[in-house]
């Protein structure tokens, strides 16, 4: 297996990986128009323009949000592709391993050997569809949606910047005390397998239930810190929502900015929470699958010393 999961990455294939970029780059591109089809629409509506105007306007929203909802359907099934390409290589690499040396092969590794691949392959694999796409498809539409609303009153774009920087301090923090705890619970995990493979084992059911026990404290304690977050970057947004809604109104009643401008900005901040959402979420995954790929490589390692597949 590759070093590091970079490697595996591109061992699953580097054509895969431009054209899942190329068809991000092109959803994000096409992702601005809709926000200012909207404000055209309100502006419109309020300054008397014609009805036909409104439902040129509105076709034309229509067809953009079916070519990038499209876009989004190849993209997402092509993703769902790769990472099942990369599981079953995964997979099927342990397997071939099992097959080569089955002859002194411990129970211990037996079960390791398990976990891997009824467990810890389909997340490893699964995030190569998306390792690369991802993030460039999340932070195109932010650096999009950001500097349209910069263009459009570079005030009120202050206020949704704001709601962005805790974020970025506290996902780091937090995200670094959830890997110490998934590297915590595979390793439990492995040992739950080993002691039910290796069925002479001396250790009471009750060593085992401990296991159990520390998996699901474990487990409960990724779940404080992941809802925590959520919660916290939950209302970073409504707080952006209020600035938009105090700041935004106080520009209308003073003539600064049409109620259209306002109305993007709301739609505009709904627009980067989803992309700033994903984008931490990635970033999670992408965090918690180094420390599981590095798990299984090192599983590999020491089970099959003597087996050195090519890195592509």
């Amino acid at each position: 297996m590759p070093r590091w999961l970079s490697g595996f990455i591109w061992k699953m294939g580097r054509g895969h990986q431009t054209l899942l970029v190329l068809l991000s780059v092109l959803l994000f591109a096409i992702g601005i128009f809709p926000l200012e089809i909207q404000r055209r629409i309100v502006n419109g509506a309020t300054q008397g323009v014609s009805l036909n105007t409104i439902l040129l306007l509105v076709s034309a929203y229509l067809a953009l949000v079916l070519a990038e909802g499209g876009i989004k359907l190849v993209l997402n099934v092509y993703r769902g592709w790769i990472g099942e390409v990369a599981v079953r290589w995964l997979r099927m690499t342990v397997i071939d391993a099992r097959e080569y040396n089955s002859h002194d092969l411990t129970t211990l590794a037996e079960g390791v050997e398990m976990s891997i691949v009824l467990a810890e392959a389909e997340p490893v694999g699964g995030f190569v569809g998306t390792s690369m796409s991802e993030p460039i498809l999340q932070a195109g539409i932010l650096l999009a949606v950001g500097s349209y609303m910069i263009y459009l009153q570079p005030l009120l774009a202050l206020a949704v910047i704001a709601v962005f920087i805790p974020q970025a301090v506290l996902v780091p923090i937090l995200q670094g005390l959830i890997n110490q705890r998934v590297k915590t619970k595979i390793t439990v995990m492995r040992h739950l397998s080993e002691e039910m493979v290796d069925h002479a084992s001396p250790k009471s059911p009750k060593h085992q239930a401990a296991r159990v026990q520390r998996l699901f404290s474990t487990n409960m304690s990724i779940y404080r810190l992941k809802y925590a977050l959520n919660f916290l970057m939950n209302l970073m947004f409504q707080l952006g929502y209020a600035g938009i809604f105090a700041l935004g109104g106080y520009y209308v009643i003073t003539g600064k900015v049409e109620i259209g401008t306002v109305v993007a900005f709301i739609a505009g901040l709904n627009k980067v929470s989803d992309p700033w959402g994903a984008l931490v979420d990635w970033y999670r995954d992408l965090r918690v699958t180094q420390v599981k790929y590095e798990l299984i490589r090192d599983a590999s390692t020491v089970n099959n010393s003597h087996l050195n597949p090519p890195v592509g």
